[in-house]
Formats: structure tokens, sequence, C-alpha cells
């Protein structure tokens, strides 16, 4: 059974246009020229309950926006997405509960939180039942190895601490599918094949649909 079906899939970005310079801002203000960027084309594609799907291509190729479409964070122009039988920008909260998803660029932990307690509050908001709670918890601290980073404030860690963390995050709740969006940035080459074994552990032992 597909998990996820995407069909012609479209999405348009308005941009606006500025001259270089002082006068080109100037003219900017006064009079506003745009031009339209087809960040999705009719993308379509399926993926099947437990799969583990690289979804690859050059920078600008849409990858990102696919997955905020797929997340409910954005709403394509056209075209027809189902996640877990459900549109996903049109019932957020029930959406948000089943999946799970790791941003290289942004993190769903709290700044000047120690890591610990962004895990203690996002328990609470996915009301997560306390022992799958600490089972997820501590499962997850020792296989990434971030117990080290736990009383530290998030703004702290590095960019790699940061990803192990917040994918541990994304999996606290137990959820259905993992969207992934350049995870591994800025890690070195033994980290992300430490995540990537991780990744592929956690799909083979949970069946969690991973993309």
């Amino acid at each position: 059974m597909s998990q996820i079906i995407i069909e012609d899939l479209i999405k348009r970005f308005r941009v606006s246009e500025r001259d270089a310079g002082m006068w080109g801002a100037i003219r900017g203000i006064v009079k506003r020229r745009y031009h339209t960027i087809d960040a999705l084309d009719g993308v379509s594609f399926s993926i099947e309950s437990g799969e583990l799907v690289g979804y690859i291509g050059p920078n600008g190729a849409g990858k990102s926006t696919t997955v905020k479409v797929m997340s409910g964070i954005l709403v394509p122009d056209a075209g027809r997405c189902e996640i877990l039988g459900r549109v996903p920008w049109r019932n957020r909260t029930e959406h948000v509960s089943r999946i799970g998803v790791v941003f290289g660029q942004r993190t769903q932990l709290w700044w000047d939180l120690p890591v610990i307690e962004s895990f203690d509050l996002l328990r609470d908001i996915y009301r997560i039942p306390r022992a799958e709670y600490a089972t997820n918890r501590d499962e997850f601290i020792a296989v990434l190895n971030i117990e080290g980073c736990l009383d530290v404030p998030v703004r702290q860690l590095s960019l790699g601490q940061r990803m192990r963390c917040d994918l541990a995050a994304a999996l606290l709740h137990s959820p259905d599918i993992l969207f992934l969006d350049e995870p591994t940035i800025g890690m070195d080459a033994v980290s992300k094949l430490a995540f990537r074994e991780f990744i592929k552990h956690f799909n083979q032992e949970r069946g969690t649909t991973v993309i």
C-alpha cells in the first residue's frame, strides 16, 4: 500500500527582480518587476510502506520544496499529494503527529535550552506516553552517541551534533514516515556514515518509511 502518492505536482514562486546598485534599489521600490520560478513542474512518484528511498537531484531541482509540500509546510499550485491517506496541509495537527522531519538548515529544538529539555517539551507536545518516550529517548541517545550533548544549550552544539540531536527529536514520537532534507550537511565523512547506518537500522527495525 502506498503511504506517499505524488502526482503531477506543480509549485511556482513569484520572485521580485532588482537592478544592481542604489538606483536599482530605488527603482525597485517605485516599480517592482517579478519573474516566476518553477520549483516543481509535474513531479510524480509513489512510495510504499516501509521503503527507504533516496530523493536526489542537483541544487534547485525542487527536493526541499517537495519535502515541504509533503510535510504540509507548503501548498502546491496543482497536482495531488496524499500522505498516509490524507492531504498534508488540510489537517496539519493530525498530519504532523504521524511524520518526522529533519531539515539540515533549520532545527525543531529550542536554541537556548539544553537538548534534554527540548526532548521533554516534544514529549508533551506530541503527548508521547512516558514509557514509550523513555524507551525511544534512551535508545537514540545511545545509538546516536549524543549523551554528552544532553545538558548543552542547542546554540552551543556543532552542526553535526545538532543534526544528530534533531534526528533523535524527530523520532521520539515513533512516526510512520521520516522526511529528510540534507540531514548530513556539515558532517564529516565518519559522521555521515554513522548517520546513514542509523537511518538504515531504524528503517529495518521499526519499518518506518524514509525519504
